[in-house]
């Protein structure tokens, strides 16, 4: 069977041909690793190619099914990796000039889960240095460019996977979400970002951020993508509940904060989908969410209080060589006390618990993603406008209180702006409520086009 060159390929739709062997794991291989050297020089999504070892992995896969060993649906499917997680000997960089030329001794858990589905690595992905940052312009190895329009940011810091995936450079990716860094490039890009429960998919052998938000999750072209990934890495089952509907599930509109100073194409469509969900059979009702504007500061705080512990000793002795924007943001903290940062802590329990009873009322909450359609990539440090808003400010401000719960949230496709931009829906839900996210999430996926949307190829395109 021939696939196409711009043909959107997903877990899904390859796993049966896979597994019947009407096309092969080298085959498909190839036609990945023929996508990136077309068109990696326009976007930038990666960082390192691994291409002797992809081929290598799909060689084995091809074996295996050939001889009768199937290891299930990510058998021979080819992803890429955030370049914060360890692979022996595959060299991770964190996106940094500390860490260009390191080569790990060990694998990421997370990794592992997919290595031994017979999952087969592409390369590990270009993101937002050391992941402390959301627009992915990178000082060392250049910014990532957005599939969909060049010049704009990919949204970060999985800026590279979320590129990758809905440029078709990779069937998949794996991600961390500190602040939005899975769900705000997966809107940015028009793919699906799941940012899961805090601890149901291991830390271990990923470079980190903060340590008490960093999460693991996967980036994907359709929903039943992202619950087959995360049922790999979090060891767990989840595709078959989300295809009930949504009819009786109580979906909160957090009108407060959420829908506040958002770009008016951006409040349309996920009015738009919310009203889908609607007619789908799903309960809809206001709902507030109390404490929501300390978000920012609280998580920013928490964020570089973590932070700094990790590079406390390459910030005395290599200022130098990190970015100016993330040095900048370090030494201003650098006198945080102790007390503040635990003060830090206990106000986010009291957000966490505030919210833990919101979520007893509602199943799910339906949101914008970003308040913005992605900037371009020289559109300075201001948004244009009266409120003095930063960029970063704008991509953080609605997806860090999912951090601070550590609640499960989704990104999806909800719409394009007029300037062919995509829009990202936002459904948070309770603590492990993996599954209704994904309920929700996948009921007005089947309903919608959007994902079924590919972006121009752009190395035809100039800026």
């Amino acid at each position: 069977m021939k696939l196409a060159n711009d043909e959107i390929l997903t877990i899904t739709r390859l796993a049966p041909l896979i597994r019947s062997r009407k096309i092969s794991p080298v085959e498909l291989t190839r036609l990945m690793l023929e996508r990136i050297e077309r068109l990696q020089p326009a976007l930038n999504a990666l960082i390192t190619i691994t291409a002797e070892l992809a081929l290598e992995q799909a060689r084995k896969a091809e074996r295996e099914i050939s001889g009768g060993l199937y290891r299930g649906s990510l058998h021979g499917i080819p992803i890429t990796l955030k370049d914060l997680f360890h692979c022996r000997g595959v060299r991770t960089t964190a996106g940094s000039r500390i860490l260009r030329n390191h080569r790990p001794a060990t694998t990421a858990p997370a990794v592992e889960r997919l290595l031994e589905r017979g999952c087969v690595l592409l390369g590990k992905t270009n993101l937002h240095e050391f992941a402390f940052g959301a627009t992915n312009i990178n000082p060392h190895f250049g910014p990532v460019r957005n599939p969909w329009a060049r010049a704009h940011i990919s949204g970060g810091s999985s800026g590279g996977s979320a590129a990758a995936v809905a440029g078709g450079l990779c069937v998949a990716s794996l991600g961390t979400d500190t602040g939005g860094s899975v769900r705000i490039p997966a809107a940015a890009c028009g793919c699906v970002g799941l940012k899961p429960t805090w601890g149901l998919v291991p830390l271990e052998g990923v470079i980190p951020l903060a340590p008490t938000l960093d999460h693991v999750g996967p980036i994907a072209r359709c929903v039943e993508d992202a619950a087959i990934l995360l049922g790999c890495i979090a060891g767990r089952e989840f595709v078959r509940g989300m295809r009930r509907g949504v009819r009786g599930l109580r979906i909160g509109i957090p009108r407060q904060y959420y829908f506040d100073h958002v770009q008016d194409p951006i409040r349309q469509a996920v009015s738009t989908a919310v009203s889908c969900l609607e007619q789908a059979g799903a309960e809809v009702a206001e709902v507030e969410v109390p404490g929501m504007r300390e978000t920012a500061e609280l998580a920013a705080d928490l964020t570089v209080g973590e932070a700094l512990a990790y590079h406390w000793k390459w910030l005395q002795a290599r200022p130098g060589d990190y970015g100016e924007d993330l040095r900048a943001r370090m030494q201003a903290k650098r006198a945080m006390t102790a007390v503040e940062y635990l003060l830090c802590q206990e106000r986010r329990r009291a957000y966490a618990s505030r919210f833990e009873e919101l979520a007893k009322t509602v199943d799910v909450l339906a949101a914008p993603t970003l308040p913005i359609t992605a900037p371009r990539i020289d559109a300075g440090e201001f948004l244009p406008g009266r409120r003095r808003e930063t960029v970063r400010n704008a991509l953080l401000r609605l997806t860090r209180p999912a951090n601070l719960t550590g609640a499960p949230a989704i990104s999806l496709p909800c719409g394009f702006s007029p300037e062919g931009l995509p829009i990202g829906l936002q459904l948070i839900g309770p603590r492990l409520g993996e599954a209704v996210v994904l309920r929700a999430a996948y009921a007005y996926e089947r309903a919608t086009p959007w994902h079924s949307r590919f972006p121009p190829d752009p190395s035809e395109f100039e800026d």
